[in-house]
């Protein structure tokens, strides 16, 4: 009696999680893409980088799904390549933007003392627009994998100050937080235990967001000519490539495109859906 008794919240949230259609499409999606990506060297028929100057600009067909580039090079097997390195780069993105953002923003909501200081600084940091602080750091640090990541991690993470910053502010004045405050708790204790507890739901959606975002400015970068290493395959270069091709090869522009759309159309989908799901006010509805 007691095991169902427990079972049934857990089974209750499962239910709505996986009952919420955007959540369930955006997560089937995604896991196509990232699969794929995981897969990439027993899925692809070529490899990424093989030259074919005898197949060069080929229409797509059976031997060459998404057609062939200027080289010869298999689109299909390029496009899932490239995939890796677009979600490589966004996952590093989330986990650096998180951490700061967790940091400056927590720190300015339950201390006074840095909120003007920390605010003032996301400000400054806001004031431009993202791709332009993106680019000018990597231009700053040098155009390589590690250095796009860093880059757009600290591009993003205020971002998530924000929110972070906005939910401690409301938290720090609960009655709970102060009884934990007045018994003379260590602050570590009360952050961990209280305050980040209760912002993991914000900062699990605002990631969505941010993997989306990141995945659009790393495509962006590429494109630019800013972003990483030619020798690796991303949907960005693939772009850029094809444009000179646009009005006599359009598949080089179109499947490289159809695969960003569609990545950022799942996580969209997904941040969607569980902001909706953790909304205090759907809760209460339900």
């Amino acid at each position: 009696m007691m095991l169902t008794s427990l079972t049934m919240p857990y089974a209750a949230g499962l239910k709505r999680l996986f009952g919420n259609r955007a959540i369930l499409l955006g997560a089937i999606i995604l896991a196509i893409v990232v699969l794929a990506a995981i897969l990439a060297p027993w899925v692809a028929p070529y490899a990424p980088n093989k030259l074919s100057i005898v197949n060069k600009l080929k229409a797509p067909s059976w031997s060459h799904f998404f057609g062939t580039d200027e080289f010869g090079r298999d689109i299909f097997s390029r496009a899932i390549f490239a995939g890796r390195a677009s979600l490589l780069v966004s996952l590093g993105v989330v986990v650096i933007s998180t951490v700061l953002g967790i940091i400056l923003g927590v720190a300015a909501g339950y201390f006074r003392r840095l909120d003007a200081p920390i605010s003032r600084l996301l400000d400054a940091m806001m004031s431009f627009p993202d791709i332009l602080l993106a680019i000018a750091l990597v231009a700053a640090l040098g155009p390589s994998l590690p250095t796009v990541i860093l880059a757009l991690g600290i591009t993003y993470a205020p971002r998530l100050a924000r929110i972070v910053r906005g939910s401690t502010l409301v938290l720090r004045e609960l009655p709970y937080i102060e009884a934990a405050i007045a018994m003379g708790l260590p602050t570590w204790q009360i952050l961990t235990r209280h305050v980040l507890l209760n912002l993991a739901s914000p900062i699990l959606v605002q990631a969505t967001f941010v993997f989306a975002s990141a995945m659009l400015a790393e495509a962006s970068l590429s494109f630019l000519g800013v972003g990483v290493s030619t020798d690796m395959p991303t949907w960005g270069t693939m772009l850029a490539s094809g444009r000179e091709y646009m009005n006599n090869a359009p598949w080089l522009m179109v499947f490289p495109g159809l695969a960003i759309v569609f990545s950022v159309l799942s996580l969209q989908l997904l941040g969607d859906g569980l902001r909706d799901l953790v909304d205090p006010r759907l809760a209460k509805e339900s």
